[in-house]
Parts: C-alpha cells; structure tokens; sequence
C-alpha cells in the first residue's frame, strides 16, 4: 500500500477537513513510501512505538498522536526519544484525534455504542461529538456500570443513584466529561465518559442524572482498532492492534 494513497484514504473516510482540532490530523511523521504491516494503538507512546518496531511495523495508526495545541515545540527528552525511534526504524506515523471520535461507523462511539449495546439516536454538543441513544433493554444504573465493567475490563466511577432505570444514554468516549451538562439537556438518564472532574459529582446529585466515569483508554481502543483493521481488510495488508494497558 502506497503511503500517499493511505493518507488520501483516511483523511477522505474520517473527513477531516470539517474539525477544527487540538492536534493535526493525518500523517505526522513520514516513514517509508511502502506500507505492508500497520500497527494501531491508542496513543504514540514509547512502549507503543518499540511494540510496533519489534513487530516490524512500517506505518503504526493511532488516536493520539504528537504536536498538540500549547505544548511545547523543542524536540528534547521523550518528545525527541519517540520521534528519533520512527525515523530511525522509517515507520509511518498517522494520527486522527476528532475526526476518529465522530466517525459514523469505525469512531470511538460508534464502536463503543456496539460494544455496550446502545442504540444511536442523534448527536449533541460541540461538533455534534456527544451521542445520545437508548439501551437494546431496559436496566439500573448499577446494571449499567456492570456491563461496562465486563464489556471494557474496568470497574467505572458511579456517580448518582445505582437504582435509577435507565431509558435515555448519553456518551462520548475519553476527556468529555465537560459534555455532561449538555447530556442533561438533551434528556439522558445517565451520561458516560472516559473521565470525570470534580464538578460532575454535583451535576450528578442535583439534577439526578447518573455519570460513569468509564476510563478515557478503555473507551478509546474500540474506534482505532476497527479502523486498523478495517484498512487491513480493504487494502490486504497485515494488521496488529497493540493494547499499552492504562488504567486512566
């Protein structure tokens, strides 16, 4: 697979061009023209790039990737560490943060609303990135967090009441906590996200609306892996989904 006509690809199929994100988006650092092995995880960490490499790699595919908004722009310790690994081993790295969370079929809620089994009905928030649906059946907010503890393999933070039933979900997957009070709005019993901040709790108690603190990795894996792998299937190269564990 050509490296330009993958990035072609992805950029048309997640549609870039409509976010205004923290980061680009697309390919961040180019590697050899050639693409036969990619690799996808969450984040571009360094535990990500060797397990990529020692697989032999030539393009790894994630969500969060480098050069965010504000941080800093030398390229000194870790930041000069991870981008030395790809260039000196000619890896590829591509990285789509928003557009991977809003896509229809392969985002992070999408694949997320199938893991957990809930039924997309509209969108809300900033660029329409919230989800808002019902349950394939109905059940309590404690039943609710138990099906995310099985399904993600993390217990979830509670907030609310754990005998509330459960009608309305509202849910955007990692850092989207701050979505909650348009959750409330749009009339969901219970509102997931990867994180959760200090304000949550009494939005939670005051309105009576439930909050599940989910964990921003363990909600993050399911939109880059099914993009992995479908990029694998329509192109006939190899794919491997790396799991870094992250108990955030």
């Amino acid at each position: 697979m050509n490296r330009i006509n993958l990035e072609l690809y992805l950029n048309d199929t997640l549609q870039i061009s409509k976010f205004q994100d923290y980061c680009p988006n697309g390919l961040q650092v180019e590697g050899c023209p050639e693409i036969r092995k990619l690799a996808s995880g969450v984040t571009a960490s360094q535990a990500f790039l060797e397990a990529a490499r020692d697989w032999g790699s030539d393009a790894v595919l994630v969500h969060h990737g480098y050069f965010w908004k504000n941080e800093e722009s030398c390229i000194v310790g870790i930041k000069r560490r991870r981008l030395g690994l790809l260039i000196e081993n000619d890896m590829n790295l591509f990285a789509y943060h928003l557009p991977l969370d809003a896509h229809s079929e392969l985002g992070n809620n999408a694949q997320l609303a199938i893991l957990l089994g809930f039924i997309s009905h509209a969108r809300f928030g900033p660029d329409q990135l919230g989800w808002l649906g019902t349950l394939e059946r109905a059940m309590t907010l404690r039943e609710l967090a138990q099906r995310v503890d099985i399904k993600l393999g993390r217990v979830p933070l509670l907030l609310g009441d754990p005998d509330r039933p459960i009608k309305k979900v509202a849910w955007c997957t990692g850092g989207a906590q701050g979505f909650f009070e348009a959750a409330i709005a749009a009339g969901a019993d219970v509102y997931l996200s990867g994180e959760v901040s200090e304000q949550n709790t009494h939005l939670a108690r005051e309105s009576g609306v439930g909050f599940l603190g989910a964990g921003h990795h363990a909600t993050e894996c399911w939109g880059v892996k099914a993009l992995g792998e479908h990029i694998a299937k329509t192109f006939e190269i190899e794919h491997c989904f790396f799991d870094i564990p992250n108990p955030v």
